[in-house]
């Protein structure tokens, strides 16, 4: 898997491109037709969405999407260090929320990524990157997607969050709280994980997630201390309001049913951009990349006229 060193430390990533090139030089190498085709993928305008995923989850909750889309798109997906991160960040580093934000800047400009649509699940703190980051920075993300993620002052959202950040409060409660998704009764308990999707999150891909967690102290240590770093609600507040500044398309992805992210939500971050569009979807709770992967590809594709 790729990486790329930040200043909080390395952070792993997924690049369609990178599996793009690798084909096309295997048709090069076999074919007759390979220069005509490496010359065609070289040359061809594809949107580039960067995929964020939420707390203790890894870029492969965008899997399904990512697959629907198809070679028509360039998918570039990081694993945050949000507590599934298999690469402990660097002792000090910052992990805030803020901080968070600021590194999917960094992230963007390390691999030189321009136009960009930065699209959001679960996890909301990369708007903040809209109010809170340089001007030259902020100018790299052309588009913006919102899809059933974090807002205004609800950071960690809803009980799940509450109970999550108690966890953090002392190391030996995080260990066990990580202990305990390993067994299928936690991972889809009320309150928890089963309020996050409709349908199972299949067991492999949870496994992914909760290991680095359980298994890896400075992990924990880094997921403790971007959850403990919240601020107060006037300071969430003004990072939202700040982001009315942002004037390319956004779009908003909302699950009617959310249990997490308040519906209403939803339509208030619609109306604070000047120019954004509200789209809510049925049968799906907060991980519509799980719940709803084809039709939100297909708004994606809708969006960003790939």
């Amino acid at each position: 898997m790729p990486e790329v060193t930040l200043s909080a430390g390395t952070i792993e990533y997924e690049d369609t491109a990178h599996r793009d090139t690798a084909h096309r030089d295997t048709v090069h190498r076999d074919t007759a037709l390979g220069d005509a085709a490496v010359a065609a993928g070289g040359a061809r305008d594809r949107p580039t969405l960067v995929l964020l995923h939420g707390l203790t989850m890894d870029s492969s909750v965008w899997h399904e999407v990512v697959a629907d889309l198809g070679p028509g798109f360039r998918c570039v997906r990081p694993t945050l260090p949000l507590g599934a991160h298999r690469l402990p960040m660097r002792d000090g580093a910052d992990l805030t929320l803020r901080g968070m934000a600021l590194l999917v800047g960094e992230f963007l400009e390390a691999l030189d990524l321009r136009d960009v649509t930065l699209v959001l699940n679960d996890w909301g703190g990369a708007q903040i990157l809209l109010s809170e980051g340089r001007p030259e920075v902020v100018a790299r993300v052309g588009r913006l997607v919102l899809t059933a993620c974090e807002a205004f002052d609800n950071y960690p959202p809803g009980l799940p969050g509450r109970l999550v950040t108690a966890a953090c409060r002392a190391p030996a409660t995080v260990r066990l709280m990580m202990e305990g998704l390993r067994f299928r009764a936690l991972r889809r308990a009320p309150g928890g994980w089963g309020w996050m999707s409709r349908r199972p999150v299949p067991g492999a891909m949870m496994d992914a997630w909760f290991t680095p967690a359980r298994v890896d102290p400075l992990v924990r240590r880094d997921l403790a201390a971007y959850v403990l770093s919240v601020p107060d609600r006037a300071t969430l507040l003004r990072y939202a309001d700040g982001m009315r500044t942002f004037g390319r398309p956004v779009l908003v992805v909302w699950a009617k049913e959310d249990r997490l992210m308040p519906r209403a939500d939803g339509a208030r971050l619609a109306a604070l951009f000047p120019d954004a569009r509200l789209v809510e979807l049925d049968d799906t709770y907060t991980l519509i990349p799980i719940d709803q992967p084809h039709r939100l590809a297909e708004l994606l594709r809708d969006f960003t006229g790939g």
